[in-house]
């Protein structure tokens, strides 16, 4: 009874004497309301992108011994496309029937989220108590990426959750365990976060790749004797995977072929892109690698934009696995503390629709392209933020390979720390002159 009064006392009414209580006070209410709302409103309701029945249909032929990669690819509609060793691990979805099954599989995905989204928070050493829990909570809801994911029945809750742990498990050098996360996502959704590899890769953590490609090989070889038509995935899917469409493809190559863009001019685009990346990640390795949260994190999210932009497919929900760059604005040293960046999430983030009954096509330009845009803009505001800090930190004498290109005050509480390291030898050379 104690206990229950206690918690009761904890709902009770009263007026917020802080900031933070009042921010609390607003914040949770409206975060909780807008979790029901996207769970078991929008995402029940009907809508005309169905993600779940073709793996529904994919997992009830599988069950029953007939063909599963029989998929007509001339049409726009979803088509079953996860690898064999995802048939295998999401089969059990036809035990029941379509409609129950469909709402576990968003209830799923909804605690998944949830999951991530408590383990994002301890990324960054925020409690449930602080008023980024709630903010973090409403800004996922409100996304076009987490409610659409819901909305169409997508398995992307659980491959962020999946990558969540991933993160955690590479922080705390777990390695085994981070592979066998990440791993579970290749298995499912295939090269998607195959290039999140490359941070164990320069971090020296070897064991990851044991379990990050072991588990999709050992479940591929499982799933071979047991459908029918294993052979078709090779030759009848996979081929379709790395062709880009020009409809629902929002990569530099999806809109370029839609609006008939040359091709030389789509290279280009591609080719510049992939220029501003790979400076991008040498910058983060060559001087930020020991800042460990802040590394992983923008790594990882230039990592998946750079897939999602510069390869054959990218939709907006994927957008999800960003989450944990976006979340790096926490820290005082962040990439993404400037407009620019913010009018770039805005464009792959926001659930605004903005075809337009009377501008007609400049509303279909701004809708079409504002995720391809968006995604642009945030690889070239990273660049531009690490490129002005490196030629700041060059000019004054600051390039020293791990150590951060930060100005002092992003760092208050190391500048008496610095200052000791670099007035002790300047004395000793006047001593000596």
């Amino acid at each position: 009874m104690y206990r229950a009064r206690v918690f009761l006392r904890q709902l009770e009414p009263r007026t917020a004497r802080t900031t933070a209580e009042v921010l609390n006070f607003a914040l949770w209410p409206l975060a909780i309301l807008t979790v029901i709302h996207r769970v078991f409103i929008n995402a029940v309701n009907y809508h005309v992108t169905n993600d779940f029945t073709p793996v529904y249909n994919a997992s009830l032929a599988f069950l029953n011994h007939r063909p599963v990669y029989d998929a007509n690819f001339s049409s726009t509609d979803p088509a079953y496309l996860y690898p064999p060793s995802g048939t295998l691990l999401i089969s059990p979805l036809a035990i029941i029937d379509p409609e129950k099954s469909r709402w576990a599989f968003i209830l799923v995905n909804a605690l998944a989220l949830l999951l991530a989204w408590y383990l994002l928070l301890k990324l960054f050493n925020f409690t449930l108590n602080s008023v980024a829990a709630p903010a973090l909570l409403l800004a996922m809801f409100v996304s076009e990426t987490v409610t659409n994911t819901l909305a169409f029945t997508n398995i992307n809750g659980c491959l962020f959750l999946a990558m969540m742990a991933f993160l955690h498990l590479v922080l705390e050098r777990k390695d085994l365990w981070a592979g066998a996360a990440l791993g579970l996502t290749i298995a499912v959704k295939g090269p998607l976060l195959v290039p999140l590899l490359l941070i164990p890769l320069v971090r020296g953590q070897w064991k990851v790749f044991i379990t990050a490609l072991g588990i999709p090989v050992v479940l591929n070889l499982l799933a071979w004797p047991l459908i029918v038509d294993y052979k078709a995935f090779w030759t009848h899917t996979l081929p379709y995977l790395s062709e880009a469409r020009d409809y629902f493809n929002s990569a530099i190559v999806g809109n370029a072929g839609y609006y008939g863009v040359a091709e030389w001019l789509t290279w280009t685009i591609r080719i510049v892109m992939a220029g501003l990346v790979l400076a991008s990640l040498w910058i983060l390795y060559r001087y930020y690698r020991d800042d460990e949260v802040f590394f992983v994190c923008n790594t990882s999210g230039i990592l998946i934009t750079a897939t999602m932009l510069l390869g054959p497919l990218g939709q907006m929900y994927y957008s999800m696995f960003l989450f944990p760059m976006l979340m790096t604005v926490v820290l005082r040293n962040s990439l993404l503390r400037n407009w620019p960046a913010w009018l770039a999430i805005f464009g792959f983030m926001s659930y605004d629709k903005w075809l337009s009954d009377r501008w007609q096509s400049i509303g279909r330009d701004l809708e079409y392209l504002r995720t391809t845009f968006g995604w642009g803009l945030l690889l070239i505001v990273v660049f531009c933020v690490l490129g002005d800090r490196y030629l700041v930190a060059k000019r004054e004498g600051r390039l020293r390979s791990g150590q951060s290109l930060d100005p002092a005050w992003m760092h208050p509480e190391r500048s008496d720390e610095t200052a000791e390291v670099d007035t002790a030898p300047r004395t000793k050379a006047a001593a000596s002159y």
